[in-house]
């Protein structure tokens, strides 16, 4: 039958997995921001970095910073003129409390805000915790070239936001149309 293609199997959150193409292992750091945790205890940190892993990509960096506007620009800066980092997942400081600074921190430095991405967040996120999403300044963007995502510090917040969201995007099988595929274009003037 000319014409036909085979149905795709359909990917969580709608749109389809095309497995005659080739999945790209992306280049992610996992930046957890927290007054109170540590590197051992950093239970949110640790099951991105598993996701990540889990899943194909490469942990490049994973750090651990307080909740400090210039201590989380410092970090992240540090990972947008990497080379080797193409997408930055942060947990934590996204809430409503006055140490809760992390969207204060990136969103200036983004070259363009995904609010697609919170809009998005927020439909999954009001599935697992009905109204306290709205607490969440959960948010995306895009900073010399690089992804960044700042998801809440919980870990049924990190699992929602990987799970059913960013590791879908950064499929570059996943159609009609993904993150992924588009990395190489970021750079475009």
């Amino acid at each position: 039958m000319t014409g036909h293609m085979p149905a795709l199997p359909e990917a969580p959150g709608g749109g389809r997995i095309d497995e005659t193409r080739d999945f790209r292992p992306m280049r992610i750091a996992v930046l957890t921001v927290s007054d109170t945790r540590t590197p051992e205890d950093d239970a949110s940190g640790r099951l991105l970095a598993e996701r990540v892993a889990r899943d194909g990509h490469v942990l490049v960096h994973r750090a651990l910073v307080r909740d400090d506007i210039a201590a989380i620009q410092a970090r992240v800066k540090a990972w947008i003129a990497d080379p080797e980092v193409e997408v930055i997942i942060s947990t934590g400081g996204t809430g409503l409390t006055g140490r809760d600074v992390t969207p204060e921190a990136v969103r200036p430095l983004f070259d363009k805000a995904i609010e697609g991405f919170e809009v998005v967040w927020h439909m999954i996120s009001f599935e697992s915790v009905g109204l306290s999403t709205m607490q969440s300044r959960a948010c995306a963007g895009l900073a010399g070239g690089t992804l960044i995502f700042c998801l809440p510090g919980s870990n049924g917040a990190c699992k929602d936001g990987w799970d059913r969201l960013i590791r879908i995007q950064l499929d570059a099988r996943h159609k009609p149309c993904n993150l992924a595929e588009l990395t190489p274009r970021f750079r475009e003037r």
